[in-house]
């Protein structure tokens, strides 16, 4: 009896020890228990404890794997935290959900802080289409038809910012006087004139602020026929990769904004992005076109000095959000 009673008493704590020392997240180091279960404890009366090689071997012996358990946790949360912050703003330019306009700083990664420089706009919500109408870029074929009503388009304006009355236009519509204005040059203002007339322009739309740091905004929205017809308008003629083709007022020449977050780009929508070339005059100007189907938009933001970075690029990618 002795024999036949004596494995199994020694077995039960082993047993034990092997589903209490499945490691777990700790905040210190794992260090070797100090007593060893079934190996030191006194054999009870009676019982005899068999060698060493016989008795099934510890769980706590071997302690290297769950040392290098938590090291590899802590390399990968080094990792996780270091692409939070490299591609945060592409949660911002590529999501559907556009929830992150209004969210605390402090409730994203990487911009816990109330000096980002972003603004506080409004939920941001696409506007119905008619019955039947697919989105511009729904199906296989991807018309890039908008049939939702252009001026519904239009991204809003920030908190706290002052309307531009002179974009309202006429119940919302702006000629195409209105939006040539914005060019620099005479021959310039008449030869992309000339091409609006060529490449058939249906409506435009338009809307500007100012916001208190004193940032112009002014967004237009330029609406045609068919995506194949803006998207050569936009690419071939009023756009390029080095800079913008015709010079806006107070910005001479433009280069390639080169720090322009490449991740934050949508798909369906080619993004023309430049800044005011060096040296400046009274003030800095930031545009960028946009190609999304039958629409092209432009975006324009200028400020005394130096025009910040980032609530441009915020401008433009919820406004590409809304013609995506």
């Amino acid at each position: 009896m002795t024999e036949q009673t004596t494995p199994v008493d020694d077995t039960r704590p082993a047993e034990d020890t092997t589903s209490a020392f499945v490691p777990q997240p700790r905040s210190e180091p794992l260090t070797p228990t100090a007593t060893e279960p079934a190996a030191t404890e006194p054999a009870a009366p009676g019982f005899v404890v068999p060698p060493p090689p016989v008795a099934p071997p510890l769980v706590g012996e071997p302690q290297e794997p769950p040392v290098k358990v938590k090291k590899d946790r802590r390399v990968l949360r080094a990792v996780l935290r270091w692409t939070a912050a490299t591609v945060v703003f592409a949660a911002v330019g590529a999501s559907a959900a556009y929830g992150i306009t209004r969210m605390e700083r402090t409730d994203v990664p990487g911009l816990a802080t109330e000096a980002d420089g972003r603004w506080d706009y409004p939920a941001i919500t696409k506007p119905p289409l008619p019955s039947g109408s697919p989105g511009p870029f729904a199906g296989a074929d991807k018309s890039g038809v908008h049939s939702a009503d252009l001026r519904a388009l239009l991204l809003p304006a920030p908190k706290g910012a002052k309307a531009d009355a002179s974009l309202r236009g006429d119940d919302g519509w702006l000629s195409s006087k209105a939006f040539l204005s914005q060019y620099a040059e005479k021959v310039d203002r008449e030869t992309v004139g000339q091409m609006l007339t060529d490449y058939a322009v249906r409506h435009i739309a338009a809307r500007g602020w100012t916001t208190p740091d004193g940032t112009r905004t002014r967004i237009y929205l330029l609406q045609f026929d068919t995506a194949a017809v803006a998207e050569e308008l936009a690419s071939t003629k009023l756009a390029n990769y080095g800079g913008a083709q015709y010079a806006l007022t107070g910005a001479a020449t433009t280069e390639r904004d080169e720090h322009f977050p490449a991740a934050s780009e949508i798909d369906d929508i080619t993004r023309f992005a430049y800044t005011e070339s060096k040296p400046y005059g009274p003030e800095q100007v930031r545009e960028a076109y946009l190609s999304a189907g039958d629409t092209i938009a432009l975006v324009v933001q200028s400020h005394k000095g130096t025009a910040p970075a980032v609530p441009f690029q915020q401008t433009v990618v919820l406004q590409s959000q809304l013609l995506d």
